[in-house]
């Protein structure tokens, strides 16, 4: 990437980052000490990036100067999920990067034939949306039937337990750390360096 490149990417994240905070230029020229004319320099390329100014612009906008320079990635941003089976529940990883924000995203599709040794209890919390079939949820003493477009997020301190009811239901979950040792054994990915 050439540094002209490098150096839109800056500026559009300042601009960016300053308009979802609902700031005017004035503003984030107070909470950085750099003029309002100098910042619209900035942001619209008549004015170089300097480091003090980059530093100090970060500082203001709530991130880090790593964050405000990191290139853009090449990387394929689609992910291309593989299903992978484990005893009537079909899983497909909808995300790639489970240490950048400490969860993991998932599609699940489960059918009455799931096997489960009865309700698990895990430190943290679950969400899961239903988008096909309906799930019977045990929560604790509590059985409660999910339909599509209804989630649901409950503490996985209370003995809880996922099954398919009258047919096949797929669902969206979101696990964190200890949802996904829980309930997708054998996935524990190691973060990437």
């Amino acid at each position: 990437m050439m540094q002209e490149d490098t150096e839109s990417i800056v500026r559009h994240r300042i601009r960016g980052l300053r308009l979802a905070r609902g700031w005017t230029l004035d503003t984030l020229a107070a909470r950085c000490h750099v003029s309002a004319s100098t910042l619209s320099r900035i942001e619209t390329g008549r004015q170089r990036l300097a480091l003090e100014q980059l530093v100090a612009i970060a500082k203001a906008l709530g991130t880090s100067l790593d964050q405000l320079v990191e290139p853009e990635g090449n990387d394929d941003v689609v992910i291309r999920p593989e299903p992978e089976v484990m005893g009537g529940t079909t899983f497909w990883l909808l995300s790639r990067e489970r240490d950048r924000r400490g969860v993991t995203i998932a599609k699940m599709r489960i059918t009455e034939e799931r096997t489960l040794e009865g309700p698990q209890v895990h430190p943290g919390y679950e969400w899961f949306t239903v988008l096909t079939g309906v799930v019977r949820l045990q929560l604790g003493t509590r059985t409660i039937f999910v339909y599509p477009g209804q989630a649901v997020e409950f503490s996985t301190m209370v003995p809880h337990l996922l099954e398919a009811h009258q047919g096949p239901a797929e669902l969206l979950t979101i696990f964190d750390q200890d949802g996904e040792q829980a309930h997708l054994p054998g996935r524990r990915r190691s973060p990437k360096k």
